[in-house]
Order: structure tokens, then C-alpha cells, then sequence
């Protein structure tokens, strides 16, 4: 959420960001509400103020034994006009808080400016992609051949966007979970966590998909509670209304969680094989951290994210999202795409992104500086990695000429561990 008193004193720069992220929100109409608010605050501050006066009053004519009659028929009036105005200054505050909480953060200001994803700019590369001597398979063909879905079964029990992993599919998966999990926890430093894939209103909203983003969400209305889309939304939120010390952070959380997504809009896009789910895996990568170190840290987080990539033997770019691809909740974001040889396309594997304060603000996450101030941490996020598009990568990159699939190296272990099999083919022999 963005600060009422920096949106009031910087009115013409959240004007200028929240257009760089083709927002509407208009921002005279918070003004107009917040001022009227002010005011009648102000006038409601001042009749209590001459309440206290003219009870002291009133005390001290019946002390003496005098008549007050008067005074408490002007106290009565004071205290009826209170009640209404409180009646309108909660109305007010009310609708000042849903327009805020449907405004997007404001983009930061190294971000590229542009209305969609065609503005992205290219950040870097890692290795090469790779060539093949014969005509490489795509993800779909290579599941088939190998029989590791089933997503016409998926697609029976729960419709479209719902895989079935099946036997050694499930195995690899499975293990190459295991093997990001146990990376970022040895390698990184960070703790993990096991949350709930069902959460409240009120955590969703702290993370931002609500109120503006509901309709992509997957809601149980009997108990008002949501599938989660992200770990980002139950991890961030581990923290909420609390005050940390400074000498907590930063703290590094990563967790491994279904994520569940409507994706209401998406019809039609990117539907085959593993490429769009509504029901996916994803490991998460979470930091709350010192507000002055932020950026810093967003850098390392994308560090720690193309590890996995780079452990992989997958080859990747690093693109810094335009202000009109960014996220709502996103001041800043590197997406990590993969390279898909049979499909013959970058797919996104991984966001990473720097919400600054905005998330800190909805969820109310502070620490106490070492002055003894209480402030807002920074939150940051990132996938690392998102499980199907890293399994398509992995499929086409290391197909061969019969369609077999060899390991990347840092899978065999935990493979051989699942399977009891020293075959480093993804098959069960």
C-alpha cells in the first residue's frame, strides 16, 4: 500500500508511476477524500476538546449549586453532532482504504518504462543454447513418448490445467524439488517452511492479490478462504502485525508449495503440455529486509535464483520487466526465462521482485531500528524455481536422438535415492 502522507506531499509523482503501470487510480480522489477527512477530523477533534471544556463546567456550576441546564443541552447537541460526524469519517476512511488498496506500487525508477512486455530490457545471458544433430522433440512429444503425464486423466478428474505427474515424470519432479530445496538451504542460508495452501482474506490482501486481483483466485466461499497462488502470500505473511528487531533481519525463508491460479483472461495462451497450469509447484524464495539494503538484496536473490539454472546446465537470460509488465505489487522484477530447445521459445521460470515497502505496509510488517524507530522492512520474493517450465526445459535439453531423457548431473543423486536405480535416464528400469 502506498503512504497516504507520500501520495499527499508527492501527488504529482504517484500520478507519473501509477500511469508508467497503466493504472487508473485516480489520485484526486484520494486527495479529495483524505482532505475531507482532515477536515472533518478537525472538527471532530475540536467539539470533544469543548466537551472536556464544558464538562468541567458543568462540574464545577453543580459543585457550586448552580444551574447547568443550559450547558448540557449544548453538550448534548455537541455530542449528537459527534456521532455524526464519526458516522462520516468512518464512511470516508473506508473508501479511502479501498482505493488505496487497489493502487499498484509505483515502479522504481531504474525500471524501463513501456506498456507491456515488449519494453523489457535484456539484463544478460548465461551459456549458449544448445544444438542438437537431428530435429529436437517439444515438451509434449517427450512427455508422450515417455509417459510421464497424464493430462487427459488430469483433465477428467479436474479439467484442464491440472497435470497428472506419472511414474518416473513424478520422480523427477519430485526430486528436482528436493534438490532446490536442499540448494538455497546449504548453499544460500535460507530456513524453510511449511505453510498452509489455504489462507484468509486478510493475509491475501496483505500480499496484494486483493482486493484487485480476486477473480484469479481459487476461493472456498463457506469459509472465505483462498488456495494460495504463490508461497509469497502465506510466507511474507508469517510476519504480519508483529515488530521485529533489527537484529532479526534479514530474515530468508524458502518454501515449496502447490500454487493454485485461475489465470482469468488467459484462455488460449501457452495451454499445451506444462506451459500455463492452474495448478502448479513452485519453491519460493522470501526476504524481509533492512529498507536500505533492498536493492542489494534483489540482486543476490537473482543470483541465488540463476544458480539453479546454472546447476541445471540450462541455458538462460535475465530480463528486467517494463513498468507496464510489472506486477501489482512489484517496484522492481527480473524474470529468469529458460530456454526451451524443442519448443524453441524462452519460458519464464522465475520473477523476482522488490516490493519495497508496499507489502510491509498492507500486512503492517516493522522492526525497530537501531535508533530505537519503529519502521517498515522491505519484502522481497522470488520463484526459485517454478517446477514446469523448468521440467520442460530440462526434457528438450537433454533429450536424445530416441527420445530418451538423460539427468542433469545434479539430479542423480536424489534419483538415485527415489528409484534404488543407477540408470541416468529419466525411465524406470
Amino acid at each position: 500500500m502506498l503512504d497516504l502522507k507520500f501520495i499527499r506531499e508527492n501527488a504529482d509523482f504517484v500520478r507519473i508511476g501509477l500511469a508508467k503501470k497503466n493504472d487508473k487510480v485516480n489520485v484526486d480522489d484520494i486527495l479529495a477524500l483524505d482532505e475531507n477527512r482532515r477536515k472533518l477530523q478537525f472538527t471532530f477533534d475540536n467539539n470533544k476538546a469543548q466537551q472536556n471544556k464544558v464538562s468541567k463546567d458543568i462540574a464545577q456550576i453543580k459543585k457550586e449549586g448552580g444551574n447547568a441546564e443550559n450547558l448540557l443541552h449544548d453538550m448534548q447537541v455537541i455530542s449528537d453532532q459527534n456521532k455524526e460526524l464519526a458516522n462520516q469519517i468512518s464512511d470516508i476512511e473506508k473508501n479511502l482504504e479501498q482505493l488505496l488498496l487497489r493502487a499498484p506500487n509505483i515502479p522504481h525508477d531504474s525500471v524501463p518504462v513501456g506498456k507491456d512486455e515488449t519494453f523489457n530490457k535484456f539484463v544478460r545471458e548465461c551459456g549458449k543454447a544448445i544444438t542438437f544433430d537431428f530435429e529436437p522433440k517439444d515438451q509434449v512429444s517427450l512427455i508422450e513418448h515417455n509417459n510421464l503425464l497424464d493430462l487427459n486423466r488430469g483433465a477428467k478428474i479436474s479439467g484442464s490445467g491440472f497435470p497428472v505427474y506419472c511414474g518416473a515424470g513424478a520422480i523427477l519432479e519430485r526430486a528436482l524439488i528436493n534438490f532446490m530445496i536442499d540448494f538455497h538451504i546449504r548453499k544460500h542460508g535460507y530456513r524453510e517452511m511449511g505453510v498452509p495452501a489455504l489462507v484468509n482474506r486478510k493475509t491475501m490482501t496483505g500480499t496484494g492479490q486483493l482486493p484487485k486481483l480476486e477473480n484469479d483466485m481459487y476461493h472456498v466461499d463457506e469459509d472465505d478462504l483462498f488456495l494460495i497462488p504463490t508461497a509469497e502470500v502465506p510466507v511474507t505473511n508469517l510476519y504480519a502485525d508483529e515488530i521485529l528487531s533489527h537484529a532479526n533481519l534479514p530474515i530468508k525463508m524458502v518454501s515449496y508449495t502447490n500454487c493454485f491460479r485461475r489465470e482469468a483472461g488467459s484462455y488460449g495462451k501457452d495451454t499445451r503440455g506444462l506451459q500455463r497450469l492452474h495448478q502448479f509447484n513452485k519453491v519460493e524464495m522470501v526476504r524481509l529486509v533492512h529498507p536500505d539494503i533492498s536493492y542489494e538484496i534483489l540482486e543476490e536473490m537473482t543470483n541465488d535464483a540463476e544458480e539453479i539454472l546454472q546447476a541445471l546446465g540450462l541455458h538462460y537470460r535475465v530480463m528486467m520487466l517494463s513498468s507496464g509488465d510489472l506486477s501489482f505489487a512489484s517496484a522492481k522484477t527480473y524474470d529468469l526465462e529458460v530456454w526451451a530447445p524443442g519448443t524453441g521459445k524462452y519460458l519464464e521460470v522465475s520473477s523476482v521482485s522488490n516490493f519495497e515497502d508496499f507489502q510491509a505496509r498492507r500486512a503492517y510488517i516493522r522492526f525497530r531500528d537501531a535508533d530505537g524507530k519503529v519502521k517498515f522492512v522491505h519484502t522481497l520474493n522470488g520463484s526459485g524455481l517454478a517446477t514446469p517450465r523448468t521440467f520442460i526445459a530440462i526434457l528438450e535439453t537433454y533429450q536424445e536422438s530416441d527420445g530418451r531423457i538423460r539427468l542433469p548431473e545434479v539430479l542423480k543423486p536424489y534419483w538415485a535415492l527415489m528409484t534404488g536405480k543407477s540408470s541416468w535416464y529419466v525411465e524406470l528400469t
